[in-house]
Parts: C-alpha cells; structure tokens; sequence
C-alpha cells in the first residue's frame, strides 16, 4: 500500500479516538466550556466562541505533530 493510504486511515482512526474521547470524556473534562471562552447570549440569539479551547487545542496539536516529525 501506498503512503497516502495509509495516512488518510491514520488519520481517520485518530479522528474517531478524538471524537469519542471529546463525547465520552466531555462529562469529567470541561472541553469547549473554559474560562477565556467567549459567550454572548442575547434574547434570541446565542454567539458561542471557544478562544481558550481553540488555543489549547493548537498547542496540544503543535506538540504532537512536533514528536511525530522526530
């Protein structure tokens, strides 16, 4: 098999992992709820902006791409 197939299933099995962890663990671990997260909630309307998450999640994704190069 070649390199691009077995990077896109790499990475498909990674976004699995990543999306049930977020569902299961999001009940102990307060991902997209920290403080530095923008909320406006006006009458009928809610703006939602997850700065804090965001920036974590960049450098938690920063470090590991960083080891995988090595």
């Amino acid at each position: 098999m070649s390199e691009i197939p077995k990077l896109l299933i790499i990475g498909g099995l990674v976004l699995i992992v990543v999306g049930l962890l977020w569902h299961f663990g999001g009940r102990f671990l307060p991902i997209g709820r920290l403080p530095g997260d923008i909320v406006i909630k006006r009458e009928n309307m809610t703006f939602y902006f997850p700065l804090m998450t965001s920036i974590i999640v960049s450098v938690v994704l920063s470090l590991l791409l960083l080891l995988f190069r090595r």
